[in-house]
């Protein structure tokens, strides 16, 4: 790897500063099909060589298993990272349950959990996962805010919530982050979110910003593209026909790639990245991978500039994307727009 590291930004007013390009981990314990634990370890330290310090996980994924996966890394390097979870979705043994709770008991209580999965004494970057419409703000950042005075937690982040919702949440106390997805097939986040986050100083921490993959250009039929245990076989946008669909809108990331001697991930990427300069915030994406090869060609990303006609050329993508982000987009903020 390039002994030169990536470039900071600071999250928010006052929030830590990290490298413009974070660390999804979701992928090291399950939904996407196997997963090779030595090799998940050596990409961790390798993204930490580049330059990486934000590391993403949730208490969701894996029911804690992630979270303790990580918690040697996160003992090994805790002063030079930025350790972000999650709360609020909830799990049991039924494996098609998903509830959300937002509550301030369950709050205090999570925080505990994921502190001892992790193995530390403060969380950097603690988000609410997913909204709960029915529990008040005063009540759900508020008991955030507890664990912020008590040293348990440093900053605060939101997950799939509109502007409104963000502005609400950020008059109880500060937001560091919004975290949602946002890539050139997924640009709901732009109607009132984006707009929000600017206006308060609050950074865009982009989640699936190559569209769980789609955007490498490696899937045209899902069916027989993923495995078994991989749960994108089970996402609109990856099946059939809008597999198929969403594959042909391709051709310009492909062109502008090979015009750069670039990967279509990087340009996906890249054109996440530079939503910074076209909305005045900070921007950070957080990719996931599992392997030191593709956080490299990740990476490679925050040294590609896309000019202002390749920029146009990739505009009309998202309004001719076939399939929601998810089966159920109850929980996300476009379904409360």
């Amino acid at each position: 790897m390039s002994n030169s590291k990536i470039a900071q930004v600071r999250l928010g007013s006052g929030g830590p500063l990290v490298g413009v390009q974070g660390l999804g981990c979701m992928g090291m314990s399950e939904f996407y099909g196997e997963t090779d634990p030595a090799a998940a370890r050596d990409t961790l330290e390798a993204a930490l060589e580049a330059g990486v310090t934000l590391f993403d996980t949730a208490d969701v994924y894996g029911r804690g298993a992630n979270e303790e996966f990580l918690a040697p890394f996160v003992g090994a390097h805790r002063d030079e990272i930025t350790l972000a979870t999650k709360f609020a979705i909830e799990r049991t043994d039924d494996p098609h349950y998903r509830g959300i709770r937002n509550d301030g008991a369950y709050i205090r209580q999570a925080v505990e959990d994921s502190l001892r999965r992790l193995k530390t004494d403060v969380i950097d970057l603690y988000y609410m996962h997913r909204r709960d419409p029915a529990v008040p703000f005063a009540e759900s950042v508020g008991a955030m805010a507890e664990l912020v005075e008590q040293g348990k937690v440093r900053h605060l982040g939101l997950s799939e919530v509109t502007g409104a919702e963000l502005r609400e949440a950020h008059a109880v106390h500060p937001i560091a982050a919004l975290q949602s997805e946002w890539s050139l097939f997924s640009r709901d986040v732009e109607r009132s979110a984006v707009g929000a986050a600017a206006e308060l100083g609050v950074a865009f921490v982009p989640y699936s910003p190559l569209g769980r993959g789609f955007l490498t250009g490696a899937f045209t039929d899902a069916g027989k593209d993923l495995s078994d245990d991989d749960f994108r076989q089970y996402q609109p946008r990856f099946t059939g026909d809008n597999a198929r669909t969403n594959a042909a809108l391709l051709e310009p990331v492909h062109k502008i790639a090979a015009a750069h001697g670039a990967t279509p991930a990087q340009v996906a990427l890249a054109w996440v990245q530079q939503r910074a300069d076209v909305h005045s915030l900070p921007v950070v994406p957080i990719p996931g991978t599992r392997k030191t090869s593709r956080l490299v060609e990740n990476i490679g990303a925050t040294r590609l500039t896309l000019t202002a006609d390749e920029l146009a050329v990739l505009e009309p993508i998202a309004g001719q994307v076939a399939g929601d982000r998810y089966p159920d987009m109850s929980s996300t903020s476009a379904a409360r727009e």
